[in-house]
């Protein structure tokens, strides 16, 4: 889908899918074009009918679902893409709750129906039962499978027939034809039976459904619904002008504020809009050696207010105060492609320089007034595995690869209590391929061999309340079979081997405040 908004939008002049050898620009890493899956987000951008188009691509396989949650953090609109005979999968769920949680615009975006797909009539009952989301069809589907013929634009009344493109990967032809010009219409579907579908369904739609509802849209309680076909080009390139025509533009952030650095200083909180002069932004993805020659480190900001311009030198939220950060070059991203940027505005995302001190969550900015936007948090893992290397020559390379991909957030580190880092490591994933990942990129990028030993634990609970709270629930004896470490702050964190335990002590001792994800530090730490 990604490929084809680029090929729309000019960015490219042909798209492949992810095991084609065509100009894929979306999907980089070995992993993903043997596997045929997104692994990472991705960002990229166009420009189109005179507006800036920023794309972040997220990973659609659920072991890397928390790679999603960081990319929305930076995203003003979501589109959420499903599968014409699946419907809802437990990762659009997972992406829904977080969207409505943020408040995202979230356009629906029903794909692959050159296949055999569900009623278009039962993937609306779905998301009104599951997410309790009404949703606005704007283009409604001409068939499915082999008789799939087009789709009909609500708003314009206008029905797009479609010819397969002359090329794999070219752009799709396109007859309009008026919605009232019947006789026409008939003709050029030829098929008596779909096309008194179409009519009925017209007509039906138009009686029943609530209008579209812009306030609605923008505050997540209405979803704008596409119909299409990204393989063959069907319905792409009307889905991204309606978008461009629906979506929000840049929209700010609530920010914590103080008047200077020390933490008796009173914070307030307040509104960073993209209008603010001062330039703002935050780090909501981190990565290492995109280039492997240069084993270089980026940090994607995603820019809140002002302006970058080349140079400037900006303040971090968690370093000393009066310490600046030059961020002497930017780039743009396209996949694996970069830039260089002269001036970047509120919306974009760019790639600076990560000399080991910028975190995923951290706050950039210029100005006298001390700030930071609310930190992105890391949810509950569901693998947990030690790992070591097996060749103690390679141990420096080892940690080396190991600290670099836990700063990207690619997996989730805890350790033994009072392990200030000389004891076993234990990763904790959303899903094993995470760890497969791991593996991977030690081995390609680090050259080092590693080993992994599973542990029998499915979830994790933060501790809000405490060690103190930890140490009452151990000595009266309410931890039995449950694992106690700490995170990378040396925050208690248990390790449950099913639900039904962690919900029973949650239940039960309440004074440990048991929370299913991690907020980043607060500001003054």
């Amino acid at each position: 889908m990604t490929e084809k908004l680029l090929l729309y939008g000019g960015a490219i002049q042909q798209a492949g899918a992810v095991r084609q050898k065509a100009e894929q620009r979306s999907t980089a890493s070995e992993m993903e074009k043997e596997r045929g899956i997104s692994i990472s987000s991705t960002v990229m951008n166009f420009d189109y009918n005179n507006l800036r188009i920023n794309i972040l691509d997220t990973p659609g396989h659920q072991d890397f679902s928390e790679d999603t949650y960081r990319a929305l953090a930076a995203a003003d609109n979501a589109v959420m893409l499903l599968d014409g005979a699946k419907g809802l999968e437990p990762q659009t769920r997972k992406l829904f709750e977080v969207c409505r949680m943020r408040k995202l615009p979230l356009f629906t975006f029903v794909n692959k129906l050159d296949r055999p797909a569900m009623s278009p009539y039962e993937i609306m009952d779905q998301i009104q039962e599951e997410f309790e989301l009404e949703t606005y069809p704007i283009l409604w589907p001409i068939g499915d499978g082999d008789r799939f013929k087009g789709v009909l634009d609500r708003i314009e009344k206008v029905v797009h027939l479609y010819k397969k493109p002359s090329a794999r990967g070219k752009k799709a032809e396109v007859v309009q034809i008026s919605l009232e010009d019947t006789e026409a219409l008939e003709d050029m579907i030829d098929d008596s039976e779909l096309f008194e579908k179409l009519i009925e369904d017209a007509e039906l739609l138009d009686e029943l459904l609530e209008p579209l509802d812009m306030n609605r849209v923008l505050s997540a309680d209405q979803s704008p619904l596409f119909f299409g076909s990204a393989m063959t080009n069907f319905g792409v390139q009307l889905f991204l002008d309606k978008f461009c025509d629906l979506g929000t533009k840049p929209m700010g952030r609530q920010a914590t504020l103080k008047a200077d650095a020390s933490k008796t200083a009173d914070k307030t909180e307040g509104m960073i809009a993209p209008e603010h002069e001062e330039f703002t932004g935050f780090i909501f993805k981190t990565q290492a050696n995109l280039d492997p020659k240069h084993r270089d480190r980026l940090a994607y900001v995603r820019i809140v207010s002002g302006v970058y311009e080349k140079g400037m030198k900006v303040s971090h939220n968690r370093s000393k105060s009066g310490k600046k950060y030059n961020l002497a070059q930017a780039q743009a991203l396209f996949g694996s492609d970069r830039s260089s940027v002269e001036l970047a505005y509120p919306g974009d995302v760019i790639g600076i320089n990560n000399p080991g001190n910028f975190a995923i969550g951290d706050t950039l900015h210029t100005g006298n007034v001390n700030l930071a936007f609310p930190g992105i948090p890391s949810f509950s893992p569901e693998k947990f595995s030690y790992i070591r290397s097996p060749n103690p020559s390679e141990y420096k390379s080892f940690r080396k690869g190991i600290d670099q991909l836990l700063d990207e957030g690619a997996i989730q580190a805890l350790r033994q209590r009072n392990d200030d880092g000389g004891g076993p490591l234990l990763l904790a994933a959303v899903g094993q391929l995470q760890f497969e990942v791991v593996q991977a990129r030690l081995k390609n990028e680090y050259g080092v061999e590693s080993l992994m030993e599973p542990l029998g634990y499915s979830l994790a609970r933060w501790v809000d309340g405490g060690w103190d709270a930890v140490d009452k629930a151990d000595a009266d004896g309410k931890l039995f079979g449950i694992m106690t470490v700490q995170d990378r702050w040396k925050r208690p964190v248990l390790l449950f081997r099913n639900d039904w335990k962690a919900a029973a002590l949650s239940e039960e001792e309440k004074y440990l405040e048991l929370k299913p994800w991690s907020e980043p530090p607060s500001f003054d730490n």
